[in-house]
C-alpha cells in the first residue's frame, strides 16, 4: 500500500487528477465492510484508462491514486464541511453509498480519531503531490491547467433527477478558471453527440475548488461524466467503441482548453 500515488510528469502545462479511480482498500479495513462489492460500487470505473492515452497525446502530467474513495475521499474538504449543502452527497470518509447503503457492518464505523489517520495516511500525500505537479508546471509554463477527472453513473435519484447528461463540466460557477478556458470546453462538448450543462448538477469538487486560483494563474476544472458514454452501466463493463468515440470529443475539448490557456496566459 505505500506505492499508491503515482505521478506522471508531462512536458505541458496540462495535469490530470484521478482521485477516485481506485479500488485499492487496506485488509484490516475490508473485513470491516458490509462487502467489498458494495464498497467500490462508486469507483469512477476506467477514468484512467479512458484518459490515459490522451494524456501521452497532449504530453500531460497525471496524478493518480490507486486508493477507493471508500477508504477516503481526496476530493473532499479535509475538514470535513459540505461541498454541496443541503443536498445528498457522501463525506471525507464515505460511510454509505451514493444510493445510501451502509458501507459498515453495524459498530465497525471509524470515529473521529481514525479519520484523523487516514486524512494524514491518503490523503495528505495525494495533495501533496498535487501540490507539487501544479508548482512544476507554473514554474515552467507561468501558468498550470488542472483538469479533474470523474465519472459517475447516469443514474442516481438519490443524488440527481432523472438521467444525467454525459458532460458535466464544474468549474465553481465560473470561480475557478478564466471564462475562456470554461468556453473552450463547453462549446466542444456542446457540438459533440452527448448532452452537456456547466456548473449543475457537479460545480466541481474541493480539488477544483482549493486549487483553482486564476488570479494566480492556476485553473482548475471538472469534468463528471455519466458512465454510459465510455462504457457499459448493467452490468458493468469497458467498452471499447464508447471510449473511443469519447476520447475523440475529450482529445478535442482538452486541445481546445489548452489553445485558451496558452492564448489567455501568454497574452
Amino acid at each position: 500500500m505505500r506505492d499508491f500515488i503515482t505521478v506522471g510528469r508531462g512536458g505541458s502545462p496540462l495535469i490530470l487528477s484521478f482521485p477516485h479511480t481506485g479500488t485499492a482498500i487496506p485488509p484490516e479495513l475490508e473485513t470491516r465492510l458490509v462487502s467489498r462489492e458494495r464498497a467500490i460500487l462508486d469507483t469512477d470505473w476506467w477514468i484512467d484508462r479512458l484518459y490515459g492515452p490522451i494524456a501521452k497525446q497532449l504530453d500531460a502530467s497525471i496524478v493518480h491514486t490507486v486508493m477507493s474513495r471508500s477508504v477516503i475521499d481526496v476530493n473532499r474538504d479535509p475538514s470535513g464541511v459540505s461541498l454541496y449543502p443541503g443536498q445528498a452527497t457522501t463525506g471525507l470518509v464515505p460511510t454509505e453509498t451514493f444510493d445510501g447503503e451502509p458501507l459498515y457492518r453495524p459498530g465497525e464505523e471509524p470515529d473521529a480519531a481514525e479519520i484523523d489517520v487516514r486524512r494524514e495516511t491518503w490523503f495528505a500525500p495525494y495533495h501533496a503531490a498535487l501540490e507539487a505537479e501544479i508548482a512544476r508546471v507554473k514554474s515552467r509554463h507561468g501558468f498550470a491547467v488542472l483538469y479533474d477527472c470523474h465519472s459517475i453513473r447516469s443514474v442516481i435519484p438519490r443524488l440527481f433527477e432523472g438521467e444525467l447528461p454525459v458532460f458535466n463540466l464544474g468549474t465553481n460557477e465560473g470561480a475557478s478558471c478564466a471564462p475562456e478556458m470554461q468556453a473552450a470546453v463547453a462549446d466542444v462538448c456542446a457540438a459533440s453527440d452527448f448532452p452537456s450543462i456547466v456548473n449543475g448538477r457537479f460545480k466541481g469538487g474541493w480539488i477544483t475548488r482549493h486549487y483553482g486560483r486564476p488570479d494566480e494563474r492556476v485553473h482548475a476544472l471538472q469534468m463528471e461524466l455519466a458512465c454510459r458514454g465510455y462504457m457499459d452501466e448493467d452490468p458493468v463493463a469497458w467498452n471499447e467503441e464508447k471510449a473511443e468515440a469519447m476520447r475523440s470529443v475529450l482529445t478535442k475539448a482538452l486541445t481546445a482548453l489548452l489553445v485558451a490557456a496558452k492564448t489567455k496566459e501568454q497574452s
